[in-house]
């Protein structure tokens, strides 16, 4: 049987300090990948330093959209991307080293035997490094929040280090989310549970990003404290 068909998907703004050391340590643990740069016409030269890997190692693809058009989006854009080129797997990353490419070879794995893996933070052996009390409290509450209205199983519903079918991705009826930014990725989980997927959870460690500035703020938590809530009770 052929080898499965991987593409990486990193959805940057402003993140020129940390790609020109992440896309090898992807390599690293995943020479075989594809990768995809989704960049929002990042000011600090993003895009332009991916055009430049992308014209010497075949891999290496860019995707330009003409602004910061939301963290939600970008991952539908990666999805419709693996979808049109056939690729067989998607895993994402975030593009600051927080979801650490060490990781990739245990989410391969898991993804032998389901159809969404999570890098999670929250089953036994993972864990964070570098935050404070408030932002442990945020993220454990956001979870828990989505658990409670979207019915999903699983602990760690808000990162975005994840693996997933292409083929399930296709059933997906992706002009239908409604999340634009880091709510999508409870909305991304609801809908996989809609159409059947099966889930795993492999351990990781989030470490705080290297290099730049985290792009999460109020707003972002108080869109997604709307519109989980949003899609559990309307059953959108």
């Amino acid at each position: 049987m052929p080898a499965d068909r991987l593409l990486i998907t990193l959805c940057t703004y402003n993140e020129r300090e940390n790609l020109p050391a992440l896309i090898p340590e992807i390599h690293q643990y995943a020479p075989q990948a594809d990768i995809l740069v989704i960049d929002d016409n990042s000011p600090d030269g993003t895009g332009a330093l991916a055009d430049e890997w992308a014209a010497r190692d075949p891999r290496v693809h860019v995707l330009h959209r003409p602004g910061k058009l939301g963290l939600g989006t970008a991952t539908i854009a990666g999805f419709r991307y693996a979808i049109e080129h056939d690729y067989t797997l998607l895993m994402n990353l975030d593009a600051d080293f927080s979801h650490h490419p060490r990781h990739i070879p245990a989410l391969l794995k898991c993804a032998e035997q389901a159809d969404v893996v999570i890098g999670s933070r929250y089953v036994p052996g993972g864990g964070v490094v570098g935050w404070g009390l408030k932002r442990k409290l945020m993220s454990r509450g956001v979870n828990g929040y989505a658990r409670l209205f979207l019915g999903l199983k699983t602990h760690d519903n808000s990162g975005a280090f994840r693996c997933f079918r292409v083929a399930r991705l296709r059933q997906l009826e992706l002009d239908k989310f409604i999340a634009r930014g880091y709510a999508a990725q409870e909305e991304i989980l609801y809908r996989c549970r809609k159409i059947g997927c099966t889930f795993a959870e492999t351990p990781i460690t989030f470490d705080d990003r290297r290099y730049g500035k985290s792009k999460i703020n109020l707003r972002e938590v108080v869109a997604a404290l709307v519109i989980i809530p949003r899609l559990g009770l309307l059953g959108r």
